[in-house]
């Protein structure tokens, strides 16, 4: 077994544009400060990287890594979760979600589709550069619209949206192969990959890709009334990155999962700061470890109550708290009979 690293931390909803959030050197030390021995970069985030010179420039990448060397702090992955969506959009979300490419591709769906592939393509190259071997994105959503089936799917649409989207996502799949790193799709409503079955139906679209796995984050399940915790016996083997992020579900006589439209203070389902919420992090760490999970527990602060600072701060002890340093020996070594097959069979009456 190993003992799950951690603490990290998720940068993209700490970054602004004030001291020290503004830069890769300051959010590094606030996250020193707070308790981390780690960062997950959102590679879209230019304030903290640029992700075309880490994709060409090996020094550019070391730099980057020095920066967070001299604050302790080592580079858990890159995340490309708002160019991941932008691989495969709805029409319906064109202009909502126009905003997460640059201005020269927005209102064109053509180019910002090839722009966030060319992304994607470059994260991978990138996250060689930095020693990695995972990074963390969004599969997109086409079919997301038609969710629930009214008016009546017609014939053969599910089955050609999961067409598409791996249509799309096996040549960038195929480009992390070349560089030894995983894709990690974060499982999350509002993507095409939003539980396990539509990871297992997008997994069989790929050919079973070696290079398609699945970030694991339980508050996203838990609003879905999955079993977080049988869900790691179903794909263990494809969990490599593990986000932790709590949250509760409290439906009531008025509303339940879809959340009425209410903003997150009223919803039924909450994301909350660690160890605020319902999910029992004792037993995925434990669940974790027993399958040796070998990635980081990275925390994503999203907490609609709590201050971001003390969530931080908190998130650092909550995760550090929760992990098992593994033994080297079992605890009843002490009365443990070694092997002897004739012991053996004189136990057993033969």
């Amino acid at each position: 077994m190993k003992t799950i690293k951690g603490p990290g931390v998720f940068l993209a909803q700490f970054a602004g544009d004030d001291t020290p959030f503004n830069s890769l050197d300051g959010l590094a030390g606030w996250a020193a400060e707070k308790g981390f021995s780690a960062v997950e970069i959102p590679s879209w985030d230019t304030r903290l990287i640029n992700l075309q010179r880490a994709a060409e420039s090996q020094t550019y990448a070391d730099e980057i890594l020095g920066v967070l060397d001299k604050h302790g702090l080592v580079l858990t992955d890159l995340a490309s979760h708002l160019q991941g969506q932008l691989v495969a959009l709805h029409p319906a979300f064109d202009l909502p979600a126009d905003s997460f490419a640059p201005a020269e591709v927005r209102l064109d769906p053509v180019a910002r589709q090839q722009w966030a592939s060319e992304q994607l393509l470059l994260a991978a190259r990138a996250s060689r550069r930095f020693g990695l071997d995972r990074h963390v994105t969004f599969s997109g959503t086409l079919l997301w619209p038609y969710l629930y089936p009214y008016p009546q799917w017609p014939e053969g649409l599910i089955e050609e949206g999961f067409s598409e989207l791996a249509r799309r996502w096996t040549p960038i799949l195929n480009a992390f192969d070349e560089q030894g790193v995983d894709v990690c799709y974060e499982i999350h409503p509002t993507e095409d990959l939003h539980d396990g079955l539509t990871f297992e139906r997008f997994l069989e679209k790929t050919g079973h890709h070696p290079r398609c796995h699945m970030m694991y984050d339980p508050s996203h399940l838990v609003l879905q009334g999955i079993d977080y915790l049988t869900y790691i016996d179903h794909y263990h083997e494809h969990i490599k990155a593990f986000h932790v992020k709590d949250a509760e579900f409290r439906p009531d006589g008025k509303t339940g999962a879809y959340g009425g439209y209410q903003p997150w203070t009223r919803r039924a389902g909450r994301f909350r700061s660690p160890g605020d919420g319902q999910i029992d992090f004792g037993a995925i760490f434990s669940k974790l470890t027993g399958y040796d999970f070998d990635g980081w527990a990275v925390l994503e602060w999203e907490c609609c109550f709590k201050n971001p600072e003390d969530g931080a701060r908190e998130g650092a002890q909550f995760i550090r708290d929760h992990q098992i340093h593994v033994t080297g020996k079992s605890f009843d070594d002490f009365c443990k009979s070694y092997a002897d097959r004739s012991l053996n069979r004189r136990i057993l009456g033969l």
